[in-house]
């Protein structure tokens, strides 16, 4: 069970990358080992050139790239075999994966019912997620409707619903 902050959001929890080894292609070619932690409740940039393992290291925290070796832990406990859906980890991608024929608020609600069968608790969250990303006022907007930044926070909306302790963006000024 997650702990919950003051303000009924889930708290931040600590995430490492335990000797975790992945390659893309064939094992020929030289695996990306991570071993690191990052600590609960922060804001870690990660930088570096093309192609350096960025967006990897956050694929393997998030569930959608598997180590070859090694072990994803969040919050103590290892992820590595769980499936992307059962991470308490969300993601905002770099192309914001909105999608074309739903509205904003469509788009936000997915966070809470892949169904969109929303309960009246999932629609407050979703107007309130609207509402700190400046987006009230645009619900029923398509994202061929929005600016680009506008985009970028109707994804930054829908994961901050779901209300998981880890939030991974990446690209998220791009």
């Amino acid at each position: 069970m997650r702990e919950k902050a003051a303000n009924g959001l889930a708290k931040g929890a600590p995430v490492r990358l335990d000797k975790v080894s992945f390659s893309y292609g064939s094992y020929g070619e030289a695996p990306l080992v991570f071993d690191v932690e990052f600590a609960a409740a922060t804001i870690t940039a990660i930088m570096g050139p093309s192609g350096s393992g960025k967006s990897t290291l956050l694929n393997l925290v998030a569930g959608f790239e598997t180590p070859r070796s090694g072990r994803v832990l969040v919050g103590g406990v290892d992820v590595s075999a769980e499936p992307a859906s059962a991470r308490p980890v969300s993601m905002v991608f770099q192309e914001n994966n909105l999608f074309a024929h739903l509205s904003v608020e469509q788009n936000v609600g997915l966070g809470r019912s892949p169904s969109l069968r929303l309960t009246e608790a999932d629609r407050a969250a979703v107007a309130e997620a609207l509402a700190r990303t400046g987006l009230a006022g645009k619900e029923k907007r398509l994202p061929r409707e929005l600016s680009g930044g506008e985009r970028q926070r109707v994804a930054l909306a829908r994961v901050l619903v779901r209300d998981r302790p880890v939030l991974l963006l990446d690209e998220p000024f791009a």
